[in-house]
């Protein structure tokens, strides 16, 4: 009878180890969802400089214009990396 009940306990005590160990790796996965939309956004940022870019080639016509292109360059850049982050951690 004794064997019976350790086995019994086993059993439970691996299934409750289960079910905390699934809830905690639940409750750390983050939704990709921002990274995919940032990398989008990136992707088609890139796209539309690089057409622009062949289509003109005096783009950007200004100084502050290309200062302006680079910040939001970086921003972007920098906003997908964040994303990066964010889902990983």
């Amino acid at each position: 009878m004794s064997l019976t009940l350790s086995t019994i306990l086993a059993v439970s005590d691996n299934a409750a180890g289960a079910t905390s160990e699934h809830a905690a790796a639940a409750e750390e996965h983050h939704d990709e969802t921002p990274f995919f939309i940032m990398g989008a956004i990136l992707v088609a940022f890139a796209v539309a400089i690089s057409i622009v870019g062949f289509k003109k080639p005096d783009f950007p016509s200004s100084s502050g214009a290309a200062r302006g292109i680079m910040a939001l360059s970086v921003a972007l850049v920098a906003a997908t990396a964040f994303s990066i982050v964010y889902v990983s951690a």
